[in-house]
């Protein structure tokens, strides 16, 4: 039988799949050789480092994530439905929710950069139009809403046995009740 050629994309394949199921800790040489029934040399072939290849599968979790996202969020209802889909993602791909909120973030020394860097620019618009409430108001919602998602999102995906999708549910409902009461009361 001929040797399989190993790809540096199967590596990150399989070095994805490691990272979805058991957390990037275990992105390891060695586990990706024995996934992949090979010797660890056509792995450090493409992997001078791990450092590079962990970007790849952070990058690889992202768009997944992006897929992931999109799918489940509804048109009608878009704002909360996002944060519904980051709660879904939380509770269903654990690991890869951990690689996407958690990695290094450079350049933040404050929530405004914080919201600049991740926010997408035109959700405040977005939110105020569907809202009818001002872009500040939004802004601030919004902000806070992600804050919070961010959050609860974290604690729902590290523990165990796990808190109920309906308990997490409602308590990101009634943050959003709040934070736009809030939002209404102290902005113009």
């Amino acid at each position: 039988m001929p040797k399989q050629r190993i790809t540096k994309e199967m590596v990150v394949n399989t070095a994805f799949e490691i990272a979805r199921s058991q957390g990037m800790e275990q992105v390891l040489v060695k586990n990706i050789a024995d996934k992949m029934g090979c010797s660890v040399q056509p792995i450090y072939s493409y992997c001078r480092n791990m450092a590079g290849l962990r970007q790849d599968v952070a990058r690889k979790a992202a768009q997944f994530i992006q897929a992931y996202l999109s799918a489940r969020i509804d048109e009608k209802d878009f704002f909360r439905s996002t944060g519904s889909a980051y709660i879904q993602l939380a509770r269903e791909e654990p690991h890869l929710f951990r690689i996407f909120i958690l990695h290094p973030r450079s350049g933040i020394s404050s929530l405004e950069d914080l919201y600049q860097a991740e926010a997408n620019p035109h959700m405040a618009e977005f939110i105020a139009d569907a809202l009818h409430i001002s872009t500040a108001q939004a802004r601030q919602l919004h902000l806070h809403m992600m804050i919070y998602t961010i959050g609860i999102g974290t604690i729902f995906s590290v523990t165990t046995p796990g808190i109920s999708t309906d308990e997490i549910c409602l308590q990101q409902e009634a943050a959003y009740q709040a934070f736009l009461a809030q939002a209404l009361r102290t902005l113009p």
